[in-house]
């Protein structure tokens, strides 16, 4: 059944669709009255729905009744990305989100070799946010992940002081054989509580930033044995906080 995040909250027990989702129900997916769908509000409760009127500016959708339990990760874990060459991030946001994570935020690395353009700035943030959508809604997401404009290292550490846990993965602690600060930080974490785990670029993380984050309360951790693509690295981390909150039980 197809899944679609709605904006606005029932009224009078109906949802109502518009934009780009309004076509893809009408148009893609060739949809009639009478057809069923899920709908996710903006406090992610989700409801199955049946169609029950098309129009040329929105779909009216009546709940039939409202789905319980969540697929969510018990903990909101943000990824900051160094923004890496290519569409490597585009990768990380449309995985992370099936993975979990409850929000990105790309990092403008000293070792980044992408230049943010700031002229294309807006077409490249609707770009991902359309990528982070489309992959919530395929893996049943009911909360929809944000993507942040990129942040500079002083910006990336203002943001950092709302989170209760703070990491960075460190190719270097990765070297020296490091292994137990990434499981002992999930151990710390109660359920409802945040983490945020950054990720350099191709290049890695210079000293220097490692160093300043150090001195606001980040913790270097390794990501086992390997040395992990920057795409990958992110990846691996959102697997073992769900190894970790929703395997182990």
């Amino acid at each position: 059944m197809q899944r679609y995040f709605v904006k606005e909250s029932a009224k009078d027990e109906y949802f109502t669709i518009t934009g780009d989702d309004q076509r893809h129900i009408s148009k893609v997916m060739r949809m009639a009255p009478g057809n069923f769908i899920i709908c996710v509000d903006s406090k992610g409760n989700s409801a199955e729905c049946e169609i029950a009127e098309i129009t040329d500016e929105k779909i009216t959708a009546k709940i039939v009744k409202w789905i319980e339990g969540s697929p969510e990760l018990p903990v909101q874990v943000t990824i900051v990305s160094g923004l890496p060459k290519g569409d490597k991030l585009e990768l990380v946001i449309q995985k992370g989100t099936e993975l979990g994570a409850y929000e990105f935020i790309p990092f403008i690395s000293a070792r980044s070799i992408v230049k943010w353009d700031a002229k294309k700035a807006d077409k490249k943030l609707d770009r991902w946010n359309k990528i982070c959508k489309e992959a919530a809604e395929q893996s049943h997401r009911t909360i929809l992940p944000a993507v942040t404009a990129p942040v500079q290292l002083q910006e990336l550490i203002k943001l950092a002081e709302s989170y209760d846990q703070k990491l960075i993965a460190f190719e270097e602690s990765a070297k020296e054989g490091e292994a137990s600060m990434l499981s002992q930080t999930l151990q710390q974490l109660k359920r409802g509580q945040s983490l945020l785990i950054v990720f350099g670029p191709e290049g890695g993380l210079t000293e220097q930033e490692v160093t300043a984050l150090q001195e606001q309360g980040f913790i270097t951790c390794g990501l086992g044995p390997r040395i992990l693509r920057t795409e990958t690295a992110p990846l691996y981390a959102l697997a073992a906080v769900s190894y970790h909150f929703e395997l182990m039980g």
